[in-house]
């Protein structure tokens, strides 16, 4: 369509996990937009962003207990080796080099789990590493074999999820790698003048994987419920962002355990209403986008959300959990990722106490959004630091076809 490809290349899209999948169904479809065939493998998860965007999804798959291969807690690992991970990456593995010889190019999203894969099958392949960023030690600390697969002519082009691990790598590898800013990005910076800013709400976001939804959930429930005392919050919008993993059925039992009030449904967005002494919040499934655009900072045990809500300019007031996923070790990880604007209680003596440093931050958080004008404008530009600026999608594209076409 932009006068670029005069021959159809066939591009694979490999990628690792939810997370990958949602930036490499954006990047898919923007290689369908400049001309490109383009199929998905996804190595673990469904492949429901790929379904979502229309493009053909390659194997039967399957979802990991701890929803990808790649940054768990231990004991999250051992579950997964048991829950057949070895046996199943083989055959996924298999199937990659069954058919990669209808691919001009692989794209590997991810980590080095499919960068391993398109090097076994002698690809030229384009890679994406978001999984990796030298702000979680410094420096980046490759697992052992990577360096080796990104330094092979095949390794078309590499490109990164911040500026300080471009800079980085590109020391590291004598071998240029780029940073374009962040394809799960790029939707919500479309979007962002949609809302008006003019009353203030507050995106809870409890994360996405199930059964540990139902522990996130419970615990900013605990913290909502403690804010209740406060009469200031009586008039903050509290939304609650909600996959369909958790049905109304559930939360309904849950509310009703902890003596909240249910106040109603508006069924044009599927929103639900319950009430805690003067405190209200709306439940809402699967509009992530709105309630992240529409929220002044957000509370959040969840990975994506946090990213794009940094990356958006708002601060972030993060809950450690149990885990299997957000856990302790997942939250401050994700804390070095992300910077200075993600707040959280981390030296509690129990719940309670967790719970109150939590409120206290929340408090610190809404003052400074309310009356000091330098937060925001800081916040945004730590933003554009860590996250980039928008079209990362059309600027990988381009790069790549820039890179074909002299190739």
């Amino acid at each position: 369509k932009n006068g670029w490809n005069f021959k159809l290349y066939r591009v694979l899209l490999l990628s690792n996990g939810h997370g990958e999948d949602l930036s490499g169904s954006l990047i898919a479809k923007q290689l369908l937009n400049s001309g490109f065939s383009v199929d998905a493998l996804p190595i673990v998860g469904k492949g429901l962003h790929y379904k979502k965007e229309k493009i053909k999804v390659i194997g039967k798959t399957k979802e990991f207990v701890t929803g990808g291969i790649g940054y768990n807690s231990f004991q999250g690992r051992l579950t997964e080796i048991f829950g057949g991970e070895i046996i199943y990456l083989l055959r996924r593995l298999y199937l990659t080099f069954k058919i990669r010889k209808k691919y001009d190019y692989f794209f590997v999203v991810g980590d080095i789990v499919p960068v391993f894969f398109a090097w076994i099958c002698k690809k030229d392949f384009f890679t994406y590493l978001v999984a990796y960023s030298s702000h979680y030690e410094g420096n980046l600390k490759l697992p052992w074999p990577s360096k080796f697969f990104l330094l092979s002519k095949k390794a078309k082009r590499i490109y990164t999820r911040d500026f300080l691990s471009a800079n980085d790598l590109t020391l590291q590898l004598k071998k240029q790698a780029f940073f374009f800013g962040n394809p799960f990005m790029d939707k919500l910076f479309l979007r962002d003048y949609e809302f008006k800013k003019s009353e203030f709400s507050i995106g809870l976001f409890p994360g996405s994987r199930f059964p540990e939804i139902l522990d996130n959930f419970v615990l900013i429930l605990e913290v909502l419920e403690a804010l209740s005392d406060f009469p200031y919050f009586q008039n903050i919008e509290f939304n609650f962002a909600i996959v369909n993993a958790l049905s109304f059925s559930r939360i309904r039992e849950i509310f009703q355990k902890r003596k909240w009030l249910y106040l109603d449904t508006r069924n044009e967005k599927k929103i639900v209403k319950f009430k805690y002494k003067s405190l209200k919040v709306n439940l809402c499934w699967n509009i992530f986008d709105e309630i992240l655009l529409k929220s002044r900072c957000c509370i959040s045990m969840a990975g994506t959300a946090a990213e794009q809500a940094i990356g958006l300019g708002k601060p972030v007031i993060q809950i450690e959990g149990k885990g299997p996923q957000f856990t302790r070790s997942f939250a401050e990880a994700q804390r070095r990722l992300l910077g200075k604007y993600v707040f959280c209680a981390t030296k509690y003596q129990d719940k309670n106490d967790q719970i109150n440093q939590t409120i206290k931050l929340i408090i610190k958080v809404v003052y400074l959004i309310k009356l000091n004008k330098k937060f925001l404008i800081s916040c945004n530009e730590h933003g554009k630091k860590r996250l980039g600026e928008n079209k990362a999608c059309i600027k990988m594209v381009n790069d790549m076809n820039f890179v074909i076409k002299n190739d």
